[in-house]
């Protein structure tokens, strides 16, 4: 079977560091599903704003690797322990694909390129190549009973986040907005506690500085690229 894409995704999340470990866990930043010339018929999105969620299934495409293995090491656990690649959600599979569950904020039918989605809470980098989209059902799709294994037993980690008010007034609300999502959830790997480590993370145009002090990321710098 020979799969093409038929949509690319366009985000402000132009590099891995920084992009939401999951779907979801991040609101803020609006996404848009562009398609591929092949596949711009309105009709083929008839009915699909009745939804107010959609599933996306995607490649990993900036982590292809020759071969795969059979164990994987999870970053919500340290980097250290190994757990089988189907027990995760690793992007270093047998087949690098994704499956991502996203909030359809609203769709513009009629454009020069054919609709466009605009969609909340992805976690694609962007230009990742969409292969379908499909409706999430509720009472098909939820399953409050479910048991989450490894992730039920390590708690989600969670930053408070300082920027000052200069960031907000360069910037902007909405970006520094962002930004407080985004640095909310940690995005260093679990092995990385050094409350003297500066980093960098790119976001849309900018370069992104901050430190990690007791619970606490303090953004030191915001720069145009």
């Amino acid at each position: 079977m020979n799969m093409k894409p038929i949509a690319y995704i366009e985000n402000d999340y132009v590099e891995k560091f920084g992009i939401p470990r999951q779907a979801g866990l991040v609101n803020a930043p609006l996404s848009c599903i562009r398609l591929v010339p092949e596949y711009r018929d309105p009709e083929a999105f008839r009915g699909l704003d009745g939804f107010t969620h959609i599933w996306l299934i995607w490649e990993f495409s900036e982590a292809k690797r020759n071969g795969w293995s059979p164990t994987v090491r999870p970053p919500r656990l340290g980097g250290n322990a190994r757990l089988g690649v189907f027990a995760t959600r690793s992007p270093y599979r047998p087949n690098p694909i994704g499956l991502s569950c996203v909030e359809l904020d609203h769709i513009d039918l009629h454009t020069d390129e054919g609709p466009l989605l605009f969609v909340r809470g992805a976690d694609l980098m962007n230009g990742t190549p969409i292969y379908d989209i499909k409706p999430y059902i509720p009472y098909a799709d939820a399953h409050p009973e479910a048991k989450g294994g490894f992730t039920d037993e390590t708690p989600r980690p969670t930053l408070n986040v300082e920027i000052d008010d200069e960031w907000f007034q360069m910037f902007g609300t909405e970006f520094c907005e962002e930004i407080r999502e985004i640095l909310a959830q940690d995005p260093r790997p679990a092995y990385q506690n050094n409350p003297n480590r500066i980093y960098g993370m790119e976001h849309g145009r900018c370069n992104v500085r901050f430190q990690v002090k007791d619970g606490t990321a303090i953004v030191i710098s915001i720069d145009m690229k």
